[in-house]
């Protein structure tokens, strides 16, 4: 077994159909001829300016600069690390990211950017997954930062609209990856994002959390603030971004919280940049943040969240007891009167499907109907009868009154429920709980492998045409003539024995593109002197 295969059998299952074969005889000669060109401008680049785990950190992680890297050779070097490296096709969804992230695994994206896109790209590729993200991972305060910033993300609640904006991102730089991509297409997809952004109705967990990480682990800077040094994977693996964000043009400002406020634009170089005084202080702020997100509070603030979010994520009743799906609806106690502890919510409604859990362990198959949650402090004898089968009445401090027939564990029919002697809606079949508190309520299904054994495949996530189409024009854009020049190059280069006639002859032939003939005089300047 291969070190990717091995650290691909590691993964949960739920995560290991993201992955894809890294392919690597699919690199054309000019593919390794990109990643050449940025490896050595931004080594050269980088020597004084990156962060001093940067150069060191190559070697560690597997990563030259004459070829694009095998994960197997990045899989050897970084295992030392406490880390490994998966392929994956550009953009993933969100929660897939910070979780393979949280276990410390980097999502490699397998493709590499166009000769068109050499100096930035919006699109993920092995270039800024690799030579941007892997290095610093030999510095363990900040490889452990990657892993608490996935569980932070990976534990933040997302809105629906975060979806359209996830899908929009990612057709947006599919599009401005292909080739045959017209400007009518790249404004339109620009337009879809723009849309899709709008449509947010507040700000989300996700968000902030997204926004955290661009800012630090993406686009970082650390230091001095008036000389700082380059450790976010944005800059360190963009040519263009590599020199622009030291210049006077860009804005440098401490970091703080604030940054999970402030917008970002993949599209274009950064205006601004925050600065940590070192890797310490992104703990500082990330401990800030989490302070902030339901996982952490829970109670009302949890349950408002959920609510407005309209996604699946799981609250964690007072007994331990996770239950997967989407709040619907909240109910407030009587006025004067208290629910529970930490919450005034006197109860919450879910919609189905529910998963039950314990500990992130699904504890059966998932519930299709409903669920009732009732929060506070009940009658001991009215509690004492819900534990058995048959009629049940249960009143509580807010002023709640349920009313039904337990048929199994949480299962009850015939449900009723009042506040003060007001009838209130719920299901007449559901699952019921009560739970004093709530300690937390965090985003996604508490056990993601058992709710994608039932779910998986309804909300699959596949590369879709686009992908695969915009890759194949990427090959074809490279006529027939340049291509065999390319291989020429690259077979000269590993035989080591290149002649200048030969290389002048080429030369001549190669005008057009820059690339090549960068190639080619690299050659032939020994081979002159």
């Amino acid at each position: 077994m291969t070190p990717t295969e091995r650290a691909i059998q590691a993964l949960p299952k739920h995560l290991q159909r993201f992955v894809v074969s890294q392919d690597y005889d699919a690199y054309t000669p000019r593919d390794q001829a990109v990643w050449r060109h940025i490896l050595r401008r931004l080594t050269g680049h980088l020597t004084d300016k990156a962060h001093d785990s940067y150069l060191r950190g190559l070697e560690a992680a597997g990563i030259g600069l004459e070829r694009i890297p095998r994960l197997d050779e990045m899989n050897e070097k970084l295992a030392r690390l406490g880390w490994s490296a998966v392929a994956v096709r550009g953009f993933i969804p969100p929660a897939v990211f910070t979780e393979l992230q949280s276990l410390g695994v980097l999502a490699i994206a397998a493709d590499i950017r166009t000769f068109e896109h050499v100096a930035y790209t919006p699109a993920p590729d092995i270039v800024h997954e690799s030579a941007g993200h892997a290095p610093i991972l030999s510095d363990a305060r900040f490889a452990e930062y990657l892993k608490r910033c996935g569980i932070a993300g990976f534990k933040a609640i997302a809105s629906v609209e975060d979806q359209a904006v996830f899908e929009a991102i990612r057709h947006l730089s599919v599009v401005k990856e292909d080739p045959a991509a017209t400007e009518s297409d790249v404004h339109l997809a620009e337009a879809r994002l723009s849309a899709a952004a709008a449509s947010r109705r507040y700000v989300s967990e996700n968000t902030k959390a997204s926004r955290l990480y661009w800012w630090t682990a993406e686009y970082g800077l650390v230091g001095d603030l008036a000389d700082p040094k380059l450790y976010g994977a944005g800059l360190l693996s963009s040519i263009g971004e590599a020199v622009h964000c030291l210049t006077r043009a860009v804005k440098k400002v401490p970091l703080s919280l604030v940054c999970a406020e402030t917008e970002y634009d993949i599209t274009t170089m950064q205006p601004q940049l925050f600065v940590a005084k070192n890797f310490d202080h992104l703990f500082e702020v990330l401990e800030e943040f989490e302070a902030t997100l339901a996982w952490k509070r829970g109670g009302d603030v949890g349950l408002e969240e959920a609510l407005r979010a309209r996604t699946v994520n799981h609250l964690v009743l007072s007994d331990g007891l996770e239950l997967s799906g989407k709040v619907a609806a909240l109910t407030a106690p009587a006025p004067g009167r208290g629910s529970a502890s930490d919450l005034n919510c006197a109860m919450a409604q879910l919609e189905g499907p529910i998963l039950l859990s314990r500990n992130g362990q699904a504890l059966q198959r998932p519930w299709a109907g409903e669920a009732v949650v009732a929060f506070g402090q009940g009658n001991p004898d009215a509690l004492l009868r819900l534990h058995h089968r048959g009629a049940f009445e249960w009143e509580l401090p807010s002023g709640l009154f349920l009313s039904g027939f337990k048929v199994d564990d949480h299962e009850v029919i015939n449900l009723r429920a009042k506040l003060e002697g007001m009838p209130l809606e719920v299901p007449s079949r559901a699952l019921l709980f009560l739970s004093e508190g709530l300690p937390s309520v965090a985003g996604g299904p508490a056990d993601p492998g058992g709710w994608d054994q039932w779910f998986g495949e309804q909300s699959a996530f596949t590369e879709g045409d686009a992908e695969a189409k915009a890759r194949a024009r990427k090959a074809e854009a490279l006529s027939p003539r340049l291509a065999a020049i390319y291989e020429e190059v690259r077979t000269l280069r590993d035989s080591g024995k290149p002649t200048a006639a030969r290389l002048q002859e080429m030369l001549a032939e190669a005008k057009e593109d820059w690339l090549l003939m960068e190639e080619i005089q690299e050659l032939l300047q020994p081979v002159l002197a």
